[in-house]
């Protein structure tokens, strides 16, 4: 007797209705019905985006259980140190648009660093520069990857607009140009 569609209370668990503009009521709340779930998530320090983690908790352990139920997931990943906004959803379409590299869809990071930023940084991040592994990682092959914009903001807050998704690269790119 929680749930009812119309005013009218729901008690065949079978029942179907027709979704289009669907809403239903639970406890006299209405709830619009929505075919694909779309989540700005701000995620705080300390999370993985994985569905899986390994050594800190999932973003989704921040949403409510029918969302994770759906099959949510981020648009992207996030470093577990990295603060700001994820996108999750369950329509594999929009993630396949959004983070497929054959549609170069631009994403906007900001970086505080722990130097002064210079002219020379932001042309070299520009220009493209060579990615390489950290100490003690497996050495892959350098990798060379370009900035589509880059800007100071201010001493030490870099904005960087990229159209890959490379593992730590915005890190590795803050590397490449001697700041950290």
């Amino acid at each position: 007797g929680e749930v009812s569609v119309g005013g009218e209370v729901v008690d065949d668990p079978d029942a179907e209705f027709d979704t289009t503009g669907f809403a239903f009521e639970i406890d006299g709340v209405s709830w619009p019905y929505f075919d694909k779930a779309l989540i700005l998530l701000n995620k705080p320090a300390g999370y993985e985006c994985s569905q899986k983690p390994k050594h800190h908790p999932s973003v989704m352990s921040l949403l409510p259980a029918p969302l994770r139920e759906r099959g949510v997931q981020p648009i992207g990943r996030l470093d577990e140190d990295t603060t700001g906004l994820l996108l999750l959803t369950d329509d594999g379409a929009l993630i396949h648009k959004l983070t497929s590299p054959k549609h170069h869809v631009p994403k906007l990071y900001e970086a505080r660093c722990k130097h002064p930023l210079t002219d020379a940084m932001v042309e070299q991040l520009l220009a493209g520069v060579e990615l390489k592994e950290p100490e003690g990682k497996f050495q892959r092959p350098p990798e060379i990857t370009q900035a589509e914009g880059a800007e100071i903001v201010d001493e030490t807050l870099l904005r960087l607009t990229l159209v890959e998704g490379k593992y730590h690269q915005v890190k590795r790119m803050v590397a490449a140009v001697g700041n950290r």
